[in-house]
């Protein structure tokens, strides 16, 4: 709003409250305020209410030029009402980069991680996918993009204390046909996956019930393809690719993860896991961070087995 720009309360929804004849702002809805609680000089409390001006919201509303109009007080006085207001509805404490390096961010939404199901892949996430902002996972037909979202699909509903959210999750099938067979063999295997849960907590969740599926079609993935054009940040294995959403779709990401199918095949029984057996030629894939604010650029191994995904470390 600028110093020429019309009153708000001459707007058509300004009205008063009843009886009390408080005048009521079209922009938050507010009952008239005791201002004597503020720290303020009494002279600017005298002019804010001779301005008829009943919220703190309201203050903040107004720029600096169009509170002195309708108060005729200093710019410094403005400014100071203006600092004053801010410090007194303010929601969230100030944090400083001390507190957040120390993990004492009192925002706990900004430190909760949804756990992938899988311990060596959670460690190379710092815990999990950050439930704040969005996170691409993209990567080469077959490279194990669609399992990793079943994955995520069921690990969502287990309890926060695992690693969960208590809650469902919607799938966005673009494909013809959702691989609803896979989720199931995946439903059915949870128990010896999620090895830390203890069973009658896994048996109590009813996965199927709890992943919504919506079809769309005629939809772009993001998936990527070789390009010859000087890409290099965009992966670490040298190969340079384009991510096919643009640049601009890149911009609204936190973190992107890169996962790719490696030229080795392993076979035998899982590392340190006796329940899980791998079929001969099981394929080596490859989960890189390309870039996150909270992680550096590393990259962890995985296998798909009839379980899930298990990560095999660096």
């Amino acid at each position: 709003m600028t110093s020429g720009s019309r009153d708000p309360r001459s707007h058509p929804s300004a009205r008063f409250d009843g009886p009390s004849g408080c005048w009521q702002s079209p922009m938050t809805g507010e009952p008239a305020m005791d201002w004597s609680h503020l720290d303020l000089n009494p002279k600017v409390v005298a002019a804010v209410k001779q301005a008829n001006i009943q919220s703190m919201k309201e203050i903040l509303c107004l720029s600096g030029p169009d509170l002195q109009r309708l108060t005729k007080l200093s710019s410094s006085d403005v400014q100071y009402l203006h600092k004053t207001v801010a410090a007194t509805i303010k929601s969230d404490p100030v944090v400083t980069a001390l507190q957040v390096y120390n993990g004492e961010c009192p925002f706990p939404t900004q430190n909760q991680k949804l756990s992938t199901g899988c311990p060596v892949v959670d460690s190379l996430l710092g815990g999990g996918i950050p439930l704040m902002g969005i996170t691409e996972i993209v990567g080469e037909s077959s490279a194990g993009k669609t399992q990793i979202c079943l994955q995520l699909s069921l690990s969502v509903q287990f309890p926060c204390s695992y690693g969960g959210q208590n809650a469902g999750a919607v799938y966005i099938c673009t494909e013809d046909t959702f691989p609803n067979k896979r989720l199931q063999q995946l439903i059915a295997f949870q128990s010896m996956l999620r090895t830390d849960v203890p069973p009658d907590i896994v048996n109590n969740i009813n996965f199927g019930n709890n992943v919504f599926i919506e079809h769309v079609a005629d939809v772009i993935t993001d998936m990527v393809n070789d390009s010859n054009l000087p890409q290099g940040n965009f992966g670490l294995l040298g190969k340079k690719v384009l991510p096919a959403l643009g640049v601009t779709w890149s911009n609204q990401l936190l973190m992107r993860l890169m996962v790719s199918r490696t030229q080795l095949c392993i076979e035998g029984k899982f590392p340190d896991e006796k329940a899980c057996t791998l079929n001969s030629g099981t394929v080596l894939r490859r989960m890189e961070i390309i870039f996150a604010p909270h992680l550096p650029q590393s990259f962890c191994n995985y296998i798909i087995c009839k379980e899930g995904v298990r990560g095999m470390g660096l």
